[in-house]
C-alpha cells in the first residue's frame, strides 16, 4: 500500500492543519510506503510573494518533522523538486472535462473571497490529481473541505484509463476520519486562517493560552449547570484531554459550580501538554544546520524515482514515447 498526502506551506500551522492532516498521516506511517510533499505550486495560486514562500516552506517542513514525520520512514519532499508532476497533470488535463471543474467548491469559495480567478486556481484539482497520480497512491488522507477534489482526481484517473488502458494509473481511495474531519475553530466555525480563529500548535505561550481564554461563552452563572451541546470549549477538549478528563469536563458543565474561566483553563493546558514533544523535537531540528535541506533534497530525488517510473508508464500508453 502507497500513502501520499501534501499540505500547502501558507503559513503558521494550526490546530486543524495536525489533527485534520498532519496527525493521520504521521500514524500511518510504516502501514505502507508513505509519500508526503509541501504542495508550494499550490500555494502560489493565492500569493505571490516569493521571499514569503521560501519561508514558509522551510516553516512547513520544519513543523511536519518535528511532529513526527520521520525522513527515514518516508518520503519527504517540496512538490516543485519533481517537475514531472507537470507534465501528468498536462495530460491529465486533456480527458478533464471544463464542467468538471466549474463544479468545484474550493474555486467558488476562493473567488468569493476574493482571490484572483486565475487559470491555476481553476485547474487546481487536475494538478492535485497529477500529484496523487504520480506515485501510484492508494491511499490518501484528506480533510473533509478537500473530498471533493479527491473525487475529482479519481474521475480524471478512470477516464484516463478508459482511454487509454485499464492500468495507465492507480485509482485512489480517501481516508477521511469521522472524528477529526473538521476541527472547530476559537469561534465555533471551522478552523480556518480565513476566519482569524485558528490555535498555533507552535507559539508563545502566554499569547497561546490567551487566545484559548477569549472564547466566546454566553453568560450562564457559576453555579447554574452549563450546555454540553455544541461547545467549542469541550469539541477542542477532546482532542488534548484523555476520556477520564473529558468525562469529568463534561459532568462539571451538567453539574454546575464551575465558569467557564475554569474549563478554558483546563482546555488551555490540556492544549500546551499535547504540544510539549513537538515543541522539543522543532528545537532539536533547528538547532541542527543543514538538517531540513538535505531530508527534502533526498526525498525529492526518491520522488522523482518514482515519479519516473509512472510518467514513463503513463507516456508509453498515450503515445508520447
Amino acid at each position: 500500500m502507497r500513502i501520499l498526502t501534501g499540505l500547502q506551506p501558507s503559513g503558521k500551522l494550526h490546530v486543524g492543519n495536525y489533527f485534520g492532516a498532519m496527525k493521520p498521516a504521521v500514524e500511518l506511517q510504516g502501514e505502507g510506503d508513505s509519500f508526503y510533499f509541501i504542495a508550494d505550486y499550490h500555494s502560489m495560486t493565492s500569493g505571490q510573494d516569493a521571499e514569503a514562500l521560501r519561508t514558509n516552506v522551510r516553516e512547513l517542513a520544519i513543523d511536519f518533522l518535528a511532529c513526527g514525520l520521520d525522513p527515514e520512514r518516508s518520503v519527504f519532499f517540496r512538490q516543485s523538486a519533481v517537475p514531472e508532476v507537470n507534465e501528468l497533470a498536462w495530460i491529465l488535463s486533456t480527458v478533464c472535462p471544463m464542467s468538471l471543474l466549474a463544479k468545484c467548491h474550493s474555486y467558488k469559495d476562493k473567488t468569493a473571497q476574493g482571490i484572483a480567478a486565475n487559470h491555476a486556481l481553476f485547474a487546481y484539482p487536475v494538478l492535485m490529481a497529477a500529484d496523487i497520480l504520480m506515485y501510484d497512491a492508494n491511499k490518501v488522507p484528506v480533510g473533509k473541505d478537500q473530498k471533493q477534489h479527491l473525487e475529482v482526481t479519481r474521475d480524471l484517473a478512470v477516464k484516463l484509463n478508459e482511454a487509454y488502458g485499464e492500468n495507465t494509473v492507480i485509482l485512489p481511495e480517501p481516508i477521511i476520519r469521522e472524528e477529526t474531519e473538521t476541527v472547530l475553530g476559537l469561534d465555533g466555525r471551522k478552523m480556518s486562517k480565513s476566519y482569524n480563529n485558528t490555535l498555533p500548535i507552535f507559539g508563545d505561550e502566554k499569547k497561546s493560552k490567551k487566545l484559548v481564554m477569549k472564547i466566546p461563552t454566553d453568560s450562564t452563572p457559576v453555579e447554574e449547570p452549563k450546555n454540553t451541546e455544541g461547545s467549542t470549549i469541550i469539541a477542542l477538549y477532546k482532542l488534548f484531554a484523555n476520556e477520564t478528563d473529558v468525562a469529568q469536563m463534561i459532568t462539571d458543565h451538567q453539574s454546575g459550580g464551575f465558569g467557564y474561566g475554569e474549563f478554558k483553563k483546563r482546555l488551555a493546558e490540556a492544549y500546551w501538554d499535547c504540544f510539549a514533544p513537538m515543541r522539543a523535537r522543532r528545537e532539536e531540528i533547528l538547532a541542527d544546520q543543514g538538517y531540513v535541506e538535505d531530508v527534502l533534497k533526498n526525498g525529492a530525488e526518491r520522488a522523482r524515482e518514482e515519479a519516473t517510473k509512472v510518467l514513463d508508464r503513463v507516456k508509453k500508453a498515450v503515445g508520447l514515447i
